[in-house]
């Protein structure tokens, strides 16, 4: 008799612990927890950085609103600050040495083009502060007779950035200490990234067997690649041509 009630208590429990595994196992599938994201692969935007960056625009804007026309968030988290071009050197002197800006490394100064504006050149400095972990970008315009301030008695590294941009665009730079083309060949017409430049260009080099060497031309196409679909590449969307990146414009307290 005991040996029966010995082997129905076994029984009973390993049943009973086979119940409580399934139960167990079944717990978790069913699970109302969200699952952990392992492996992210979209860089999450922090908010708190973000309202830092706004706040921080506002300040710039009431230290010097005669020059900061607007202060705007790009890409979620990028802070832009839109200037006049006669504040290109007090603005750039102030986020380099104010103590609560300290932006005193030029990473890049970059152009854009775009030819339905009445200025139709845009001038990006894009700043860095190593002393607080920030990037800001500083933006201004101009058009192609209207020139723009150097920054190169603020930022030395500004000197061959301006060069690119008057090879590029034809912006000019004044009071540059040495302003000519720095990637272009000697010589050459026009610049190649305004979008009124030709694709083909306007000359063609090539070797002269009879004078034995390089000789500049102007260009000729034959008639069978005279003919265009379009008269220029950025035709292909009309309707994007006005439009500027998606960004959130920042309140500024203008004062009276």
């Amino acid at each position: 008799m005991s040996s029966l009630l010995r082997k129905l208590t076994l029984l009973s429990n390993s049943s009973l612990r086979n119940n409580y595994g399934l139960v167990s196992i079944c717990s978790k599938f069913m699970s109302t927890e969200p699952a952990k994201e392992t492996r992210p692969t979209v860089r999450k935007i922090d908010v708190g950085a973000v309202d830092q960056l706004k706040d921080f625009g506002r300040y710039v804007a009431e230290c010097i609103p005669k020059y900061v026309q607007k202060v705007q968030i790009a890409a979620g988290n990028e802070l832009e600050i839109l200037i006049a071009p006669e504040g290109v050197l007090p603005v750039l002197q102030f986020l380099k040495d104010h103590h609560n800006c300290q932006f005193a490394s030029l990473v890049d100064i970059a152009g854009m083009d775009v030819p339905s504006r009445e200025y139709r050149f845009e001038i990006i400095y894009n700043l860095l502060s190593l002393r607080y972990n920030s990037r800001c970008r500083v933006k201004t315009y101009t058009d192609e007779l209207t020139p723009i301030e150097s920054a190169y008695e603020i930022f030395r590294a500004a000197d061959w950035y301006e060069r690119e941009i008057w090879d590029m665009y034809g912006v000019f730079f004044a009071n540059h200490p040495d302003l000519r083309r720095i990637l272009t060949d000697y010589g050459f017409q026009g610049h190649p990234f305004r979008k009124d430049f030709p694709l083909s260009g306007y000359v063609e080099v090539r070797y002269d067997d009879e004078k034995k060497r390089v000789v500049v031309e102007p260009l000729e196409l034959a008639q069978e690649f005279r003919k265009f679909d379009l008269s220029a590449p950025w035709e292909q969307f009309p309707n994007f041509r006005k439009a500027n990146p998606a960004a959130e414009e920042v309140e500024i307290n203008e004062k009276k």
